[in-house]
């Protein structure tokens, strides 16, 4: 006996995916606030990629084994729900800690365990989509979570400008850390946000039940974390065309990515305020600026989010992808031209639309072409894909920098926006494969 999975009310969805929200808030503060919190640490521009080496490493190591295990968990609490729960414990403890960071390697440190705990809580929620949601609305619950992408981000990155703009805190005022204390409130607003969201998902979502024969089947399969490292071995050298694909448009895409976010407070120091010191006000108004620029694409996101997810369906996940990717590559192009704040509106809308597809459109992409029973562990290895490009670029963009691009934040800009129109023109290579329809 089978149970086909019901469609799903648009609330109902919305409340699967509040827990994003929490997620993409403290990955918006890490976006915009580990460059400048290394800075006043004492970092040197070249030195970031390698203390944002957390990111990649925690992804790479973290998201397939989750995936795996995720998969074959059973509970009364569900297979993916557990491991929300407790990402969101340390991805707490981590943000209320991170600006009280004495030296580098504290802050480094806090940033390996956080992305950890975020990658544990994210993994398990891009397959609860499908655990949930009949294929034909996987463009909507996939693009939802692009939504709270944004409205996350968006708050994560705006939460310092307006607690000067409410004239709550100073803009330099800083603690003998030299952090400011706007990074202290929010990381610490973070902190409540990350955990409250999540659980508010695991409260309101329940999971379907497996079947008996489903539980059987697990329960019979060897366990252990070397059985782990086989079964992910396995799933790879089985690998869906579609994602092997997708993995090449990633390759540029997510180098660019990183890029994009070690550089930009740099580069719009240099551009809007002309400095390079981090201990001038100009720098910490760069800060703030990074914010708003980061708040602002996140705006558009949340906004086009499900415009996306309605155009996928009518015209193709694929199209949608490869237009979204080359407006925010000619936004990135653009956008170290600009010397007057108030025209950054312009390459943030086009790069907010890339944003928007690349945290949903290829999952929709791929979600039907996996085997039901591999969902946790090729979104893991999906996500691999994101991370290993940057653990690429942590590895090799210092000296790209130094060598290629003159130790100029301003090309560092430029050049990760050619990387993303590349992986535009590399989506029209994917070609999409469908399964049969998960049933229980």
């Amino acid at each position: 006996m089978t149970f086909t999975k019901p469609r799903l009310s648009f609330p109902a969805i919305i409340n699967m995916n509040v827990g994003f929200f929490g997620i993409q808030y403290s990955f918006g503060l890490q976006q915009t606030n580990m460059t400048p919190i290394y800075s006043y640490l004492g970092a040197n521009p070249d030195e970031i990629p390698l203390l944002n080496l957390a990111g990649p490493m925690t992804g790479l190591l973290v998201q397939p084994i989750v995936g795996a295990m995720s998969d074959k968990t059973l509970g009364r609490y569900g297979r993916r729900r557990p491991y929300f729960v407790i990402g969101a414990i340390f991805c707490s403890i981590c943000l209320l800690a991170m600006p009280f960071s004495r030296t580098l390697w504290m802050a480094a440190g806090l940033l390996w365990i956080l992305d950890a705990a975020n990658n544990i809580t994210m993994e398990p929620y891009r397959a609860f989509v499908s655990d949930k949601l009949p294929q034909d609305q996987y463009a909507t619950g996939f693009l939802s979570q692009s939504f709270f992408t944004g409205l996350g981000i968006t708050l994560a990155n705006l939460t310092p400008a307006l607690l000067v703009w409410l004239g709550i805190i100073a803009q330099n005022a800083r603690s003998t850390n030299q952090i400011t204390y706007t990074t202290y409130a929010a990381f610490i607003i973070g902190a409540v946000v990350s955990i409250s969201s999540i659980m508010y998902s695991v409260y309101t979502t329940k999971e379907y039940p497996l079947s008996e024969a489903e539980t059987e089947a697990i329960k019979k399969q060897p366990g252990g974390v070397l059985n782990i490292f086989k079964e992910i071995a396995v799933a790879i050298r089985e690998m869906p065309v579609t994602m092997r694909q997708l993995g090449l448009v990633y390759l540029f895409n997510w180098y660019a990515m990183f890029v994009y976010w070690q550089f930009i407070t740099l580069c719009l120091a240099k551009t809007i305020y002309q400095t390079t010191d981090p201990a001038s006000s100009g720098f910490s108004a760069a800060q703030l600026l990074t914010g708003t620029v980061n708040g602002t694409y996140n705006i558009v996101t949340f906004c086009v989010a499900f415009l996306l997810a309605w155009i996928a369906k009518k015209k193709g996940a694929k199209q949608v992808h490869f237009f979204s990717l080359l407006l925010a590559g000619i936004g990135l192009l653009i956008l170290p031209l600009i010397e007057n704040k108030a025209w950054l509106i312009f390459p943030m809308i086009g790069f907010g639309i890339g944003w928007a597809s690349m945290m949903g459109t290829p999952y929709v992409m791929l979600a039907g072409s996996i085997p039901p029973h591999r969902t946790g562990i090729y979104m893991g290895i999906l996500n691999m894909f994101i991370v290993l490009p940057m653990l690429l670029e942590t590895v090799s963009f210092r000296y790209i920098y130094n060598n290629l691009l003159q130790s100029d934040p301003v090309n560092a800009i430029q050049f990760s926006g050619m990387l993303i129109i590349i992986a535009a023109a590399l989506t029209f290579l994917v070609k999409q494969q469908k399964t049969a329809e998960k049933a229980y």
